[in-house]
């Protein structure tokens, strides 16, 4: 049963509700229900979140989470910019200088050997205010019967624990067991291609109905055989219907730059941007790492240059020239500035700690990193004791050094 009392006659084909039709009635937060810039599914199922909200984005009458009763959380405008932030924030304008509060969460991908359910409560419990949900076949599967229905249980789940959520898609095996990541959207196969543009549909119909901020999604690695002009035409050939999908619903998609990748920097995100149109529906996913492993810029200033397509963030240590998600901490990133610069952009989404090859020991590093991030993050209140070193969980780290 959907907790939310609006529903809508006008279903998908599927008749299950799975995020495409819009509600033209409004919840009881005052906001629209299909509002296209947080996802609510057709049915209700994305649930829409409460409108009053505290300082990192929870509910404002969520009493386990601590926070105030009393109107403290303070309402955000329903209305929403171009670039998918509120067109204005109560609190902000009370201080236009202030910083906006970091939002932090933690990857699913880096929780694998957790029940989802398990990993959830794990991170509201630490006091994450949210999480990044890699679809794969322990969590979510998007590939298995009855989506939409296990989607709803995880959107009331979500909201029971005031958790907010992106989707993201970089799951290692789910669709082929035998290649890492594939197949990709550059595949010379066109079915193969094809079978990457379905999981990505998928994953903007979950995003609808979970309320989510963002699907996170990246190009792939160029294939043997294969010219970087025909590459970039098969990337733009592919994402042109999952970016209808997002227009949609209304949940953008934001393209990850990823190492080794076709779409690997700053420089080639625009380069699609371009090649698109600069269509709405295309944002960025900015991983702060990968700005210390290769970017030209510093990260402080990767943030700065990406604002205005900001839609998802990303963040680990890393050291120059080394693609490896390293604990916080434990690379060459000065964190201080770059999340004082986040910070100042005004977003307001997630910034999801990625962490997947430390996944077996999930726990250990979940709880280590929320302090690490709010002792780093501007006007962090001073802890009353030093952050603790993340230590050794076990002797050595599990699978490869390329995340």
């Amino acid at each position: 049963m959907s907790p939310h009392p609006n529903r809508t006659a006008n279903r998908d084909a599927g008749g299950d509700g799975s995020g495409l039709a819009r509600e033209a009635s409004r919840d009881a937060g005052g906001r629209a229900a299909g509002d296209v810039r947080r996802g609510v599914g057709g049915d209700g199922s994305g649930l829409a979140r409460e409108a009053s909200r505290g300082a990192g984005g929870r509910a404002a009458g969520d009493v386990r989470r601590g926070v105030g009763g009393d109107g403290s959380g303070l309402a955000r405008d329903a209305s929403r910019g171009a670039d998918g932030r509120p067109a204005r924030d109560v609190r902000r304008d009370a201080n236009p200088c202030a910083p906006t509060p970091l939002r932090f969460g933690y990857g699913t991908n880096g929780l694998a050997d957790l029940r989802l359910d398990d990993a959830l409560a794990l991170l509201a419990d630490l006091g994450y205010d949210g999480v990044g949900l890699t679809l794969d076949h322990m969590h979510l599967d998007p590939l298995a019967p009855d989506l939409a229905a296990r989607t709803r249980r995880v959107a009331h789940r979500l909201d029971e624990l005031g958790l907010g959520v992106t989707v993201e898609t970089g799951a290692r095996y789910v669709l082929d067991p035998r290649r890492k990541h594939g197949p990709s959207l550059l595949d010379a196969d066109p079915e193969d291609r094809a079978r990457r543009v379905d999981l990505l549909l998928r994953a903007v119909r979950v995003a609808a109905d979970l309320g989510a901020h963002a699907v996170h999604c990246f190009s792939g690695s160029v294939p043997d055989g294969t010219d970087e002009d025909t590459a970039w035409k098969r990337l733009a050939e592919t994402l042109t219907p999952v970016l209808d999908a997002a227009t949609a619903t209304g949940v953008p998609l934001a393209v990850e730059p990823e190492p080794g990748h076709l779409l690997a920097t700053l420089a080639d995100f625009h380069h699609l941007r371009r090649t698109l149109g600069d269509p709405e529906p295309l944002g960025l996913t900015l991983d702060l790492g990968h700005c210390q492993c290769l970017e030209p810029l510093p990260p402080a200033d990767c943030v700065r240059d990406a604002a205005p397509w900001l839609r998802h963030v990303q963040i680990e240590d890393m050291r120059r020239g080394v693609h490896e998600h390293l604990p916080l901490g434990d690379g060459e990133i000065d964190f201080p500035p770059v999340l004082a610069a986040l910070a100042a952009t005004g977003y307001q989404g997630l910034t999801v700690v990625e962490l997947p090859r430390h996944s077996h020991a999930g726990p250990h590093f979940a709880a280590h990193s929320l302090p690490f991030l709010r002792h780093a993050a501007p006007s962090a209140p001073a802890p009353s004791a030093p952050v603790p070193p993340h230590g050794d969980p076990s002797a050595t780290s599990e699978g490869s050094r390329t995340p």
